[in-house]
């Protein structure tokens, strides 16, 4: 005879916690500086990365979110880059020969910032030098030769013409820069009327004359082009040695200045060429009418064509930089180029050219989210391409489609030199790594971390330190002992195992912040258990309302659930829905019905397309149970079906096939299952009860229900006897438990389960039979009664007895 199975203790359902070893723990801190709990996998991982200084070695670090990946990873950064020389700053400069492509150029630290401000002030000084240049003394004198020359071989040659005019009675006259003759008598010149009086063999004269000097003019003036011309190439190069004897002497300190660094002084020589046109053009007042004079910002223009654009500065003695990119789109990873608008078209400089966050990390440690950087291709095959090339890529893709046939730029590419530090799940991390092969040449450190903390004295004892110095320094209050072993099991909760904490160490903290928060409505500054109590229950309050409104249908009889009674073919099954960030458990009606036929076990679930594969697995592996205990000695046949009732979303999970087992075994011999215990176990096909998730939420979702219709000291819950490890209840299923109101067992095997649900012993075979009247005996008999009306062997015995 089976055994019947005692209710678990409550010693067996919540690890035990000790308040002097946490008293002890909270009285001494922990006398190293901790800047991380556990994670030692992940902590190795990342100490090998940051000291192999060879391409490829960047950092995948995989984990889900609030496991303080970010914060492990931020602290070992900046406390390795501290050891790192303070990298080159990196600025772009004016390509006189092609604006195209603006030139990229690095100095050391502090010295872009100095450069800047020593360009200002030389465009100061060249402010304050022109137009004033132009009225020196000197240069007015050199001028006025020039106009003079140029003035006198005018003159020259218009007094040659003069004179033969006058010769021949035809007077020049020049008004307003134009040239003319007039006839005269008697040294009169004579007007359009008096001229038109004289005969007409008088005027074909004039008129043959002054045709004559009109010629005589062209001819003298033939050379005017050319005086004009070499007038203006002398002025030119008056404004020219003028401007470079005025400027010279500005740079010439600049270049003593920056004498070590060869790629200023190319630039400072670049600047002594150009800055001669630009006086020229902009700082001549000459070549300006003064209506425009007041639209010019000399400064503005000087600036933006001498001025560096700096993309990256850095104080000497600082650190590597360690950059976390927030959104990582191309822009902000590889820099941008920002555009305006003149006239209709769009224009740019190098002045225009942002940074990206590789500019910004470049030297150091630049972190991202992986999911992110994935969700646009173009930012991956960007990153590939710039660690593998190590430089940093800045032709943008949508460049192109966005500016058109505008003005663009081609900087030249800036080396790159950073370690990338990937966050992303586990699942992403093996998807990229199938799909793209560079993945893992690129990325050959692998941070991993786990989702449990192996709950050591040692690590008690630092994260109860941890806690206490989050409390005194962000939330300003303290802790009792027995707040911070609630904590502890709130911990324990979340990793949902006796030996092991939650890696997620940030849920603690929050936990403790909300406590903080009742604690100061009571006028306190010391956190309580009951605090931390008041803070979870807060949280259940605000994120149940879903769970409080099935658990209302339940009591409203809308949802069929009995907790007492017993019932032929029902069994209480426990499930656990994921809602959001929050689970919960609620008991599921399971029924199975038997007759005779040869469709098999039909798990109508998935019939209607609402069971998922793992749970349409649970439902086959039935038929293989059945299959190998009864029918050894005959063909299985049989027409069952199985459901979840009032159930209309989707299913999946194996953990309802030891429930599914048990309602269906109850259908096929009519012994009725106690609806006042509820299970929940997975089987598989030779009858062992193996472990499923969410084992506390079932639980409690079942207790809940119990407690609302009055706990009778007959109800409770069967769970696999592998999840006993798994369970850290409340409190107030412990002490129901050890009033004796509530039970739960753990069973190993299909048989112990049926002897707890139908207060009949399982029966084991001997001798290739059941006892007749177990549960195994009722079965087989039952099963092999279906196959013979199936095959029709019945008829047949019923002739016989004729």
């Amino acid at each position: 005879m089976t055994k019947k199975l005692l209710p678990l203790s409550v010693s067996a359902l919540a690890p035990t916690i000790s308040l002097n070893h946490v008293q002890t723990c909270m009285n001494n801190p922990y006398p190293e500086t901790l800047t991380f709990i556990g994670q030692q996998r992940a902590q190795s991982a990342l100490d090998f990365s940051l000291g192999m200084e060879l391409p490829g070695y960047n950092v995948y670090v995989m984990g889900e979110a609030a496991h303080g990946r970010f914060t492990l990873v931020k602290d070992k950064l900046q406390l390795h880059s501290k050891g790192r020389p303070t990298p080159n700053e990196w600025l772009y400069v004016n390509n006189y020969d092609d604006h195209r492509e603006p030139i990229a150029m690095f100095l050391q630290a502090g010295q872009s910032k100095q450069l800047a401000d020593d360009i200002d002030s030389f465009i100061d000084e060249v402010l304050d030098t022109f137009p004033a240049a132009f009225d020196n003394p000197a240069y007015q004198r050199k001028k006025k030769k020039i106009d003079r020359e140029f003035n006198d071989a005018y003159d020259s040659a218009i007094t040659a013409v003069e004179i033969t005019a006058l010769e021949q009675s035809v007077a020049l006259i020049e008004e307003k820069s134009v040239v003319g003759f007039a006839p005269l008598i008697d040294g009169k010149q004579l007007s359009d009327a008096e001229f038109a009086e004289l005969d007409d063999e008088l005027r074909e004269q004039f008129y043959e004359v002054i045709e004559k000097l009109e010629d005589a003019l062209i001819e003298a003036l033939i050379e005017l082009p050319r005086w004009k011309r070499e007038s203006s190439e002398k002025l030119r190069n008056l404004k020219k040695s003028t401007a470079e004897l005025a400027t010279k002497p500005l740079l010439k300190d600049l270049e003593h200045k920056y004498a070590a660094h060869i790629g200023v002084l190319r630039y400072l020589k670049d600047i002594r060429v150009e800055i001669i046109d630009a006086v020229l053009e902009w700082l001549d007042d000459e070549d300006v009418s003064d209506e425009n004079k007041e639209d010019f910002d000399r400064k503005g223009m000087l600036t933006d064509f001498f001025a560096p654009n700096i993309l990256v500065e850095f104080k000497e003695g600082d650190a590597a930089p360690v950059v976390y990119e927030p959104n990582p789109t191309f822009g902000n990873i590889f820099g941008k180029i920002e555009y305006s608008t003149s006239q209709g078209s769009l224009i740019t400089s190098y002045r225009s050219i942002q940074p990206g966050a590789l500019h910004r990390a470049n030297g150091g440690y630049l972190i991202m989210d992986a999911e992110k950087v994935m969700a646009n291709p173009q930012v991956w095959d960007g990153l590939k391409l710039s660690l593998k090339t190590h430089q940093i890529k800045n032709d943008l893709p949508y460049q192109d489609s966005a500016v058109g046939s505008s003005f663009t730029l081609r900087p030249q590419l800036i080396p790159l030199d950073v370690k990338i530090i990937l966050l992303g799940s586990r699942e992403l991390y093996y998807t990229i790594g199938e799909y793209d092969e560079e993945f893992a040449e690129l990325f050959r450190v692998l941070a991993d971390f786990d989702y449990y903390l192996p709950s050591s004295d040692k690590l008690q004892y630092q994260f109860i330190t941890k806690v206490i110095e989050y409390c005194e320094q962000t939330l300003k209050c303290s802790l009792t002992e027995s707040a911070m072993a609630r904590l502890l099991k709130f911990s324990y909760r979340q990793a949902e195992h006796h030996n092991k904490l939650s890696a997620r160490f940030a849920d603690v903290l929050e936990l403790v912040a909300e406590a903080s928060f009742y604690t100061k409505q009571d006028n306190l500054t010391l956190i309580d258990a009951h605090h931390i109590d008041e803070a979870i229950e807060g949280k259940q309050y605000r994120t149940g309302q879903i769970s409080e409104n099935m658990l209302s249908d339940i009591k409203e009889g809308h949802t069929l659930i009995a907790t007492d009674g017993h019932a032929v073919g029902k069994v209480n099954g426990l499930t656990v829905l994921h809602i959001g960030d929050t689970s919960f458990g609620t008991p599921a009606r399971i029924t199975a019905t038997v007759y005779a036929g040869a469709d098999g076990v039909i798990d109508v679930e998935r019939e209607a397309e609402l069971g998922k594969a793992i749970h349409s697995k649970g439902v086959m592996l039935l038929t293989g149970y059945l299959g190998n205990k009864y029918a050894q000695q005959f063909s299985l046949t049989l027409s069952a079906n199985i459901a979840i009732e009032q159930s209309y979303g989707y299913i999946d999970g194996d953990s309802a096939s030891l429930a599914e087992l048990c309602a269906l075994i109850s259908a096929i011999t009519s012994l009725p299952i106690s609806q006042s215990i509820a299970l929940t176990g997975s089987i598989n096909q030779h009858g062992d009860v193996q472990a499923i998730g969410g084992v506390n939420e079932k639980i409690e979702g079942f207790f809940k229900l119990c407690k609302m219709r009055g706990l009778t000291s007959a109800q409770g819950v069967i769970i696999p006897k592998s999840n006993q490890v798994n369970l850290v209840l409340d409190d107030e299923i412990l002490n129901a438990v050890e009033l004796g109101k509530f039970h739960i067992y753990a069973v190993e095997t299909v048989d112990q389960a049926l002897n707890l649900l139908m207060d009949i012993a399982a029966g084991e075979l001997k001798y290739g039979q059941y006892p007749d009247n177990s549960v195994n005996g009722l079965a087989l008999a039952r099963l092999s009664e279906i196959a013979d009306i199936v095959n029709g062997d019945n008829d047949e015995k019923e002739h016989e007895k004729e």
